[in-house]
């Protein structure tokens, strides 16, 4: 009955998200466009394979921030200054805005607001290697925002991936409704704030 629930409220607040938060998706795709999309007819949306829930592979979607091309030698950690980041990119970035269409993902059942944010089926195989309990974190779908989003800074490396899995073990383990609200507040915050964007 709560995973009934819990879906519904996810498609029916992603739906209603969406419809509100569609002229800020509008106007970010056009500034895409303008910056870096019209020269070389890229898209302005950025699909990217994922991990989920129990392992499977789904089509992450989000608005694109790099410049074409920037990940087509393979997706290196993000990093501070990144010089495959666009203008219109940091700005997105640190608003979190680039993240508004996975609200698709979330109406598709993919993903949830709440969960362990998903990697890239190439990093998840290096650090199940390297991370004892790393396939753990696919117990539960994963989400836009995450306990380990809030907790801890922009991850960039192996080390920094071992101390967010500890978050993401603790929401696992003790996931609920008033938790997952919990994190969604301290998630507006951090976004006010300008926390741990790159």
């Amino acid at each position: 009955m709560r995973l009934f629930t819990s879906r519904a409220l996810d498609f029916i607040a992603s739906g209603l998200l969406l419809v509100v938060t569609s002229p800020i998706m509008l106007l970010t795709m056009l500034a895409i466009w303008l910056e870096d999309g019209r020269k070389g007819g890229g898209g302005v949306l950025y699909r990217q394979a994922r991990v989920g829930y129990e392992g499977r592979i789904f089509q992450l979607t989000k608005c694109r921030s790099m410049h074409l091309g920037a990940e087509d030698a393979g997706a290196p950690w993000a990093q501070r200054n990144d010089p495959r980041i666009t203008r219109v990119g940091a700005f997105i970035r640190r608003a979190r805005i680039d993240e508004l269409p996975q609200l698709l993902n979330v109406m598709a059942g993919h993903m949830r607001f709440v969960g362990p944010r998903p990697e890239q089926p190439e990093v998840v195989v290096e650090l199940e290697a390297k991370i004892p309990y790393y396939a753990y974190r696919h117990s539960v779908k994963p989400g836009i925002t995450g306990w380990a989003q809030v907790c801890y800074q922009y991850g960039s490396s192996v080390e920094d991936a071992v101390q967010k899995l500890q978050y993401d073990l603790y929401y696992v383990k003790n996931h609920n409704l008033l938790f997952d609200i919990t994190i969604l507040l301290q998630t507006v915050e951090v976004v006010l704030m300008g926390k741990g964007a790159r």
